[in-house]
């Protein structure tokens, strides 16, 4: 007699595409969803320490994130991929949090320390790939995060999406839920303040 109970499946084994593990997600699959996030946690990590410089805030994002996903994933309506849509999740939370540190803290003026009339320096010219030279560019790099962990959050947030994400003045502001205009002169601000914190890296 065949048996009426369909074994469990092994989604592992089968070529799902991205679309038909998200529908399966939906459908309450919890395998799926698995198997969908783990396509992205790392990257979500690695985004929200970038963002926030810190590994245990870094951790409580990626896990409010999935939560989020878990959560709401019956209304994403995949007009983006999975990861953008991960993605705004993962700013927003990291935005949250980055609000939320900044009430904790000694609130400073965003136009304290910056410059007002500077141009936006130029990028630090990549010379030779000798031991010696990388290793100074390693040093140069943890110079920058460490400036840009100092930057001021309202500046953080815009220079690191724009300038370390890579998203454009539009993508900025609608995460920000900013002008495109306010997204130019935070960013314009933000690199000024980078400048002065890194002046001695910038050959003039």
């Amino acid at each position: 007699m065949k048996s009426l109970i369909k074994p469990k499946e092994e989604l592992k084994s089968l070529p799902l595409t991205e679309s038909e593990l998200i529908k399966r997600a939906k459908e309450g699959n919890d395998e799926a969803f698995e198997m969908l996030i783990s396509r992205y946690e790392k990257k979500i990590y690695n985004l929200a320490y970038r963002f926030l410089n810190n590994e245990e805030d870094a951790a409580e994002v990626l896990q409010e994130t999935l939560i989020r996903a878990y959560r709401f994933l019956k209304k994403f309506e995949e007009r983006s991929s999975f990861y953008t849509w991960l993605y705004r999740i993962a700013v927003n939370v990291a935005l949250r949090k980055l609000k939320k540190r900044a009430k904790e803290s000694k609130v400073v003026s965003l136009d304290e320390g910056i410059p007002q009339h500077e141009e936006i320096p130029q990028e630090i010219p990549d010379e030779t790939q000798n031991p010696e030279v990388i290793y100074k560019r390693k040093q140069i790099q943890e110079t920058v995060q460490k400036a840009l962990a100092e930057l001021p959050e309202a500046y953080r947030s815009v220079v690191f999406l724009r300038d370390v994400e890579g998203l454009s003045n539009k993508e900025v502001a609608e995460i920000l839920k900013i002008s495109v205009s306010a997204v130019k002169s935070r960013l314009h601000r933000g690199r000024l303040f980078l400048r002065e914190k890194l002046k001695h890296l910038i050959k003039i």
